[in-house]
C-alpha cells in the first residue's frame, strides 16, 4: 500500500482550487458563521416586499453555497486520509454549521407558504432578478398542503440532528462491533471475514470458500436479528409518523413527492420488472450451466462466469478509453473532460494508506467535479472511471449552465449520465473485441450491471414498500416477520430453479440503504433511462446527442421528469423499463450463443 506522500502530484486531486490551505478554510468558515448570524434579520423583513424577499433568497443561497464549499474541502480531504483526526473534526464542524444554518433559516419555507400566488407573481414583475428563483419558490409552494404551523416547523428544524439516528447506530454496530469469525481462503489459510470482504469471497472460484463465507456471515447476522429488527422498525416508524404528521397519505407518497414523482412510477417499475423476471431466470440458468453445478445456490450468485482479462491498463490508457467513448458528445464535453482528467487535478487515482475504498464523484459550484478512484489497472476500473466521469460532466454542465440554487440535479436522475458512459464504453469495446473471451467478459459485466442495478434494486424497493405498508397498518416489524417476508420475496426474484438457502432470509440486515427510505428504486429507474438514451445515441447519432447534452444542462432548473423529457425519455411510460429488460435479454442471448459455440 502506497503512502500518500509517495504518489506523484499528477495522480492526486488539486483541492487548492477550493481553499489554498486550512487557514483559508477557517477564514471562510468564520464568514459563514457571520452570514448565518446576520440571516436572522430577514425573519422580520422577508415578506415586506419584492426586494426584501429577493435579498433573503440571495443570502440563503450564499450561505448554502458557502457551506457546500466548506463541506467539499473537509470531506474530500477526509476521504484520502480517514485516519486524520483533524479532517474528522473539519467534517464535524461543517455538519454543525449546516444545522445552525437550518435552525436560523427555519422561517424561509413557512413564510413563502403564507404568501398567495398573486403577490408572488406581482413581486416577480416588480423585481426581474427575482425570476431566477421562480423554481425555488414554486418547489416550496407545492409543499403548502404538508406544512405545519410556524412553531411546529421550527421544532422539526431543531430535531433534524436527532432524526435518522438509526442509520448511524446500524453503521457503527455493523462495521465496528460485529465479528463474523474466520474462514479458510483459497490458499487454505484462516482469514477474518468482514462485511467489507464478504462479496470478494463470494466471487471466489472455489465453491467451498463461497459457501463458507455465506454461512459464516449470516450465522452472525441471525444471532442479532432482534436488534436489527428493532433498529429497522424504529426507522420505518419514524418515517411513517413524520409522513402522517405532514399530512401525506403514507411514507412512500411523502418520499416520491419530494422526488417530484409519484408512487405510480415506483409501482410501475416493480410491475414491469415482475413481467421481466423470466429473463432473470434465464440468466440464472445460464449461470448454473457455465459454473457446471447441479443447482445454483445463493452463494454462487457472485461467482464470475468469466475470469479477469489478462490485459492491464495504465491510468493514461484508461483516460484514453474514456475519451474515445465520449467523443460523440462533442467538443465542449470532450475538451472539458480531457482537461479535468489530465491537467486540472480532478482525479485522485491510486489507493493509498488510509484512503477510503470505492469510487465517487463530488463537486459543487465554484469547485471542480472531483473523482475519487482506487485505480488498479483492470477493465472494471476503466469502466468505473467512465462512470464517475459521467457524474462529473453532469455536474460540470449543471453548474456552468445554471445559477447555484438551480445547479444540484436530483438523485432521481443522478445515475443517468454515469450509466450512459458505462454502457457506451461497454458497447464500444464489445464491437472492437478481437476474441470471444473478451466478448464474454464484457457481456458478463453488462449482465451483472443489469442484474444488480435493475433487478436487485427493484427487489429492495419492493421490500421497502411492503415493510412501510405493514408498519402503516399497525404491524410490528419483528425479526420473524421480516425474515419470512424477505425470504418469500427472494424466492420470487430468483425463481424455481435457484436454491434459496435459508440464510438469505437475513440479508436485509446487511443493506444500509434501507435506512435511507425509498432511495434504491432510483438506481433502477436511472439504468432504465440510461439504456433508452444509449439506444437513441447509437441509432440517431449527432441528431440526438444535442438533446442529451441539453438534459445535462438542466441541473435543477426543471423537475427530474421534465429534465428527462428534454432528452426524449418519458419515465411515466413503462416501455422505458421494458426496454432495459430487453437490453438485458439481448446480453444473455449473446453470451449464451458465444459460450455454446465454444463449449459444444
Amino acid at each position: 500500500m502506497l503512502e500518500r506522500k509517495d504518489v506523484d502530484k499528477k495522480y492526486k486531486w488539486d483541492l487548492s482550487v477550493i481553499y489554498a490551505d486550512e487557514a483559508a478554510f477557517y477564514a471562510d468558515y468564520k464568514k459563514a458563521e457571520e452570514m448565518i448570524r446576520a440571516f436572522a434579520a430577514h425573519e422580520k423583513t422577508m415578506c415586506s416586499g419584492a426586494r426584501e424577499f429577493y435579498a433573503a433568497l440571495v443570502d440563503m443561497t450564499a450561505i448554502e453555497a458557502k457551506i457546500e464549499r466548506l463541506w467539499q474541502y473537509a470531506s474530500l480531504n477526509f476521504s484520502v486520509d480517514t485516519s486524520n483526526n483533524g479532517y474528522q473534526a473539519l467534517n464535524a464542524k461543517v455538519q454543525s454549521l449546516a444545522v445552525k444554518a437550518g435552525t436560523v433559516s427555519w422561517f424561509v419555507s413557512p413564510y413563502i407558504l403564507k404568501l398567495d400566488e398573486k403577490t408572488i407573481e406581482a413581486w416577480f414583475a416588480e423585481c426581474p432578478e427575482l425570476k431566477e428563483y421562480r423554481r425555488t419558490v414554486y418547489k416550496i409552494l407545492r409543499e403548502k398542503p404538508h406544512t405545519l404551523s410556524d412553531e411546529c416547523e421550527q421544532l422539526m428544524s431543531k430535531m433534524q440532528d436527532c432524526l435518522g439516528s438509526h442509520s448511524n447506530i446500524r453503521s457503527i454496530f455493523s462495521n465496528s462491533d460485529l465479528r463474523f469469525g474466520k474462514i479458510r481462503n483459497e490458499e487454505g489459510k484462516l482469514v477474518e471475514l468482514t462485511d467489507t470482504n464478504y462479496v470478494a469471497n463470494l466471487m471466489s472460484s472455489n465453491r467451498c470458500v463461497r459457501q463458507s463465507a455465506f454461512r459464516t456471515l449470516y450465522k452472525t447476522y441471525e444471532q442479532f436479528g432482534n436488534t436489527y429488527a428493532t433498529m429497522f422498525n424504529s426507522r420505518v416508524k419514524e418515517r411513517c409518523t413524520i409522513a402522517k404528521v405532514h399530512g401525506y397519505k403514507d411514507s412512500i407518497t411523502a418520499s416520491t413527492f419530494h422526488d417530484e414523482v409519484t408512487p405510480k412510477i415506483y409501482n410501475n417499475l416493480i410491475a414491469s420488472v415482475h413481467n421481466g423476471l423470466p429473463v432473470l431466470y434465464d440468466y440464472y440458468e445460464l449461470k448454473r450451466k457455465v459454473l457446471g453445478v447441479e443447482k445454483l445456490h445463493m452463494y454462487d450468485l457472485y461467482a464470475p462466469l468469466i475470469g479477469s482479462l489478462d490485459r492491464k491498463y495504465t491510468y493514461e490508457e484508461a483516460v484514453d478509453e474514456v475519451l474515445k467513448t465520449v467523443t460523440i458528445f462533442g467538443d465542449e464535453y470532450y475538451e472539458n473532460l480531457k482537461a479535468g482528467l489530465t491537467e486540472k487535478g480532478w482525479v485522485d487515482v491510486y489507493p493509498t494508506r488510509g484512503k477510503r475504498g470505492g469510487a465517487f464523484s463530488s463537486g459543487c459550484p465554484g469547485t471542480e467535479p472531483y473523482i475519487l478512484m482506487n485505480y488498479n489497472g483492470t477493465f472494471d476500473n476503466v469502466s468505473t472511471l467512465a462512470h464517475e466521469a459521467g457524474h462529473s460532466m453532469h455536474t460540470w454542465f449543471s453548474t456552468n449552465y445554471n445559477e447555484p440554487h438551480n445547479s444540484n440535479y436530483t438523485i432521481f436522475v443522478a445515475e443517468v449520465a454515469s450509466t450512459v458512459n458505462e454502457l457506451l464504453m461497454a458497447h464500444r469495446k464489445l464491437a472492437e473485441c478481437k476474441s470471444d473471451d473478451e466478448k464474454l467478459y464484457i457481456l458478463n459485466n453488462l449482465m451483472e450491471t443489469y442484474k444488480g442495478t435493475l433487478y436487485r434494486q427493484t427487489m429492495f424497493a419492493e421490500f421497502e414498500r411492503d415493510m412501510h405498508a405493514l408498519c402503516e397498518r399497525g404491524e410490528p416489524l419483528t425479526a420473524d416477520l421480516i425474515n419470512k417476508k424477505y425470504y418469500k420475496l427472494v424466492r420470487r426474484y430468483f425463481g424455481p430453479r435457484v436454491a434459496c438457502d435459508k440464510q438469505i432470509a437475513y440479508e436485509w440486515m446487511r443493506i444500509p440503504h434501507f435506512y435511507t427510505c425509498f432511495y434504491v428504486y432510483k438506481y433502477a429507474t436511472c439504468i432504465s433511462a440510461a439504456s433508452a438514451i444509449v439506444k437513441r445515441i447509437e441509432n440517431e447519432g449527432e441528431a440526438y446527442v444535442g438533446k442529451y447534452i441539453d438534459f445535462l444542462k438542466c441541473g435543477d432548473s426543471k423537475s427530474p421528469l421534465d429534465s428527462l423529457l428534454v432528452a426524449g425519455i418519458d419515465m411515466t411510460d413503462p416501455e422505458v423499463v421494458r426496454g432495459a429488460i430487453d437490453d438485458f435479454a439481448s446480453c444473455v442471448k449473446q453470451f449464451e450463443e458465444i459460450y455454446s459455440k465454444n463449449n459444444p
